[in-house]
C-alpha cells in the first residue's frame, strides 16, 4: 500500500516516517506499508541472528534485525537482517554502509526481493553480499560482488554460505534450524 499523493525525497520520507505509528519502507517515490510475516519467516530471521551474532563476536562487524533500516541511494529498506562493519551510534535509526544483507522471501515479497531490492543493493557499493532465503524449503539465492560483476548462485540443503567480507561461513541448514517443512501450511 502506498500513501503519498506526490513523490517524496528520502529526507521527506524519513521525517514523515518518524511521525507514523507503523513502519514503512520507501521505494524512492512513496512510502510502502510493511506487512506482517509468518511464524516460519520469524524463525528464519531469528536463526540468522543466532547464527551470525556469536561468529561476529570480537570483530568490528555487528548483525542487526529489521528493527533498524538501511538508507540506500534513493530508497529506505528494512531487511530481515544485515551486517554492518562500521560503528553505528545507539541513537541511529538507519545505517548507510551495510556489508551483507539478508531477506527472507515470501510469495508477496519474492518479486521485490529478486528484482527491485537486488538492483538497489547492487547499486550500493558497501553491500558485498545479498542473501535471499526461501521460507518454504531450504534454499538461498546469493548475490556477491566479483570485481565489477554481481554474481548470483542458488544454494541447496548441503551448502555452506560463505561470507568472506565478514570473515565467517554458516551451513545453510543453520538458518532453518527448528523448522518442520513437512507440517501442513496454515492459512
Amino acid at each position: 500500500m502506498s500513501v503519498a499523493v506526490r513523490p517524496m525525497t528520502t529526507d521527506e520520507f524519513l521525517a514523515w516516517e518518524e511521525r507514523q505509528e507503523f513502519r514503512w519502507e520507501f521505494d524512492g517515490f512513496a512510502p510502502v506499508a510493511m506487512t506482517g510475516g509468518t511464524a516460519t519467516h520469524a524463525r528464519v530471521q531469528r536463526n540468522i541472528i543466532a547464527a551470525l551474532a556469536p561468529r561476529l563476536r570480537g570483530s568490528p562487524c555487528e548483525v542487526y534485525t529489521s528493527d533498524l533500516k538501511i538508507r540506500l541511494a534513493h530508497s529506505i529498506r528494512y531487511p530481515d537482517a544485515f551486517v554492518a562493519c562500521t560503528p553505528v551510534l545507539g541513537t541511529a535509526t538507519y545505517v548507510t554502509e551495510p556489508v551483507v544483507v539478508f531477506e527472507v522471501l515470501s510469495e508477496s515479497t519474492a518479486s521485490t526481493g529478486h528484482y527491485i531490492e537486488n538492483q538497489e543493493y547492487r547499486a550500493t557499493p558497501s553491500i558485498q553480499r545479498y542473501i535471499m532465503l526461501e521460507q518454504v524449503f531450504v534454499s538461498a539465492t546469493v548475490f556477491a560482488r566479483a570485481d565489477e560483476d554481481w554474481v548470483g548462485h542458488v544454494l541447496g540443503t548441503d551448502a555452506i554460505v560463505d561470507m568472506p567480507e565478514i570473515g565467517i561461513s554458516v551451513p545453510l541448514t543453520e538458518f532453518y534450524e527448528g523448522i518442520d517443512f513437512s507440517a501442513p501450511a496454515q492459512d
